[in-house]
Parts: structure tokens; sequence; C-alpha cells
């Protein structure tokens, strides 16, 4: 499905590949809006095109990151950057499960914590990089604006786990 909280914003195609995630799409395509229209404070935002968000189970997610970066243990978020020639800016990958553990070890809500993951992303798409400590800091103070910006704007998407 894909969901446009406007006519200016992005295409957003969101799946939901968990079988007890229940989400809100509209509010979800709102997040990667918010964040798309604040280009200057994210290294000039997530590339142009249609972002794709695909929620799944750690097994589902875990067998991605084997077959695409030969590493067959879980996480929290994969992306892969899109191909500007086809429209597209980008796929957002994100561990439902892991958010939930996560969530709960740290008694943090489940839609802070996926919405987190999905912020995490798109600074990926935009430029940002977390595998050293020095470009980790400079991810996470850009992860807190965007938080910051999403709570301004009330934009936290209603995102439970069924059962």
């Amino acid at each position: 499905m894909t969901a446009r909280p406007s006519s200016s914003a992005r295409p957003v195609a969101i799946a939901n590949r968990h079988p007890r995630l229940r989400l809100d799409r509209r509010a979800l395509a709102g997040v990667i809006a918010t964040l798309d229209a604040h280009p200057g404070k994210f290294r000039g935002g997530c590339p142009p095109g249609e972002l794709s968000l695909v929620f799944f189970t750690d097994d589902a997610l875990a067998k991605l990151h084997a077959d695409f970066l030969a590493d067959p243990s879980t996480t929290d978020v994969i992306t892969f950057a899109g191909d500007a020639a086809l429209g597209t800016a980008g796929e957002i990958c994100v561990s439902a499960d892991t958010a939930a553990a996560y969530a709960k070890k740290h008694r943090r809500s489940l839609a802070a914590e996926l919405t987190l993951y999905v912020v995490h992303g798109w600074l990926h798409l935009a430029g940002y990089d977390d595998l050293q400590p020095a470009k980790k800091r400079v991810m996470r103070r850009a992860e807190a604006r965007a938080v910051h910006l999403l709570r301004a704007a009330r934009l936290f998407p209603r995102l439970t786990l069924a059962g």
C-alpha cells in the first residue's frame, strides 16, 4: 500500500511482513514527510524517489542480513540504497521483534522504538553512517533532532504487536 499524506510528499510504499504487527500507514508516511520537509537539518535529506518501508520478524530480517550482507545474525534495521534512474530512494527494512525486545528491556514504547528505527534508516539514506564511533555520535545527534521534530509534530504512529 502506498500512503501519501499530501500531494507534495514522496511516494512511500509500506509493507508489513510481520504477522502480529499492527501499524498506522498514514502516520508512518507522515514521519517520512516530516523528515523530508527538513532536509537542511539532515545533510540535504534522503534522495528523491519512492521510499519503501518493510517491517519483518527477526528471522526474516536475519535471512536478508545473511543473503545481502553475509551476516546471519539478527539486526534492527537494514537499509538499501535506491536507484535514481528507477525513481527509487531506497528501502528501509525493520525488525519489529528486535524493537519490541529493546523497548521492553529499556521501558520504552514499541511505537517510539520502531519510529526511531525508521528514522535511523532514513538517515542512512541521507548519507549518515554509524560504523565508526565518531560517525555514530553524529548519527545519534541527527536521530535526536529527528525525534524532536516528530514529537513537536505529534507524529508517533500507533504501532503494536498483537497477541
